[in-house]
């Protein structure tokens, strides 16, 4: 069974510019025949059950690399903040609706959840930057309806592509500038990194995303650093920069 959250999500969804053909098409139960996936879900219930998490990293492969690529950073600077890590490698707006209607991040109360999601709908042709919004305006929803103390900080969707002109690049930098239309100025606040990992001639920085699309161990430090001091702020912890 779909839970509630998730139900009133495909409504919002579906009353938006994404049709229920195009939710058909991208059906979020089809990670649950990917052994490793429904193993991480059930991994996030109980971390969810469990409680004591502070600060909740929610996303796709980016943000699982917290845990490989970003572990000394995520170590380092984190871990001290009491993290959770609800990072899924290829997961799409609509994976995480179903997440968070299915056990994952609503009961527990953080006090700042960031986001870094949406560079599969458009990686993978499921979604336009628009639809790609849409879907984010759902989890927003969801969120401030299912966890309202929590604050929220949603990235900017990192740049991908060798060039500046490259179709995935352009239609990143759409769906960013929609993104910074979701922050409400209260609980909710956007934050675009991405010029850290782009040359000044707009060519990509390889040496921080060799595939032009996932950060390596300098990438992640890049990001933590950008980073922080927000959380921290919006966490209402010291900022101790180093």
């Amino acid at each position: 069974m779909i839970g509630n959250a998730l139900k009133s999500s495909l409504i919002i969804m579906v009353g938006s510019s994404m049709s229920s053909q195009q939710l058909v098409s991208t059906n979020p139960t089809d990670r649950l025949n990917e052994d490793w996936w429904k193993q991480r879900h059930n991994y996030c219930v109980e971390m969810t059950k469990s409680g004591g998490i502070d600060l909740v990293f929610l996303g796709d492969s980016i943000t699982q690399g917290w845990e490989g690529g970003g572990k000394p950073a995520w170590d380092r600077d984190f871990a001290p903040l009491r993290p959770g890590n609800f990072g899924f490698s290829g997961d799409r707006t609509e994976h995480v609706l179903w997440r968070l209607g299915n056990g994952e991040i609503v009961g527990l109360n953080p006090k700042l959840i960031v986001i870094m999601l949406g560079t599969n709908n458009m990686g993978h042709g499921s979604s336009s930057p628009t639809q790609t919004v849409e879907g984010m305006k759902s989890i927003l929803q969801i969120l401030r309806t299912k966890v309202p103390d929590a604050k929220v900080l949603l990235l900017g969707i990192f740049p991908r592509g060798k060039e500046s002109t490259d179709s995935l690049r352009l239609q990143v930098a759409e769906a960013n500038a929609k993104y910074q239309l979701l922050a409400d100025g209260n609980s909710i606040e956007f934050l675009d990194i991405g010029k850290h990992f782009v040359r000044i001639d707009g060519t990509l920085r390889d040496r921080l995303m060799p595939d032009y699309l996932h950060l390596n161990q300098g990438g992640y430090e890049i990001w933590v650093k950008a980073i922080l001091p927000t959380v921290k702020r919006m966490m209402n912890v010291e900022v101790q920069l180093k």
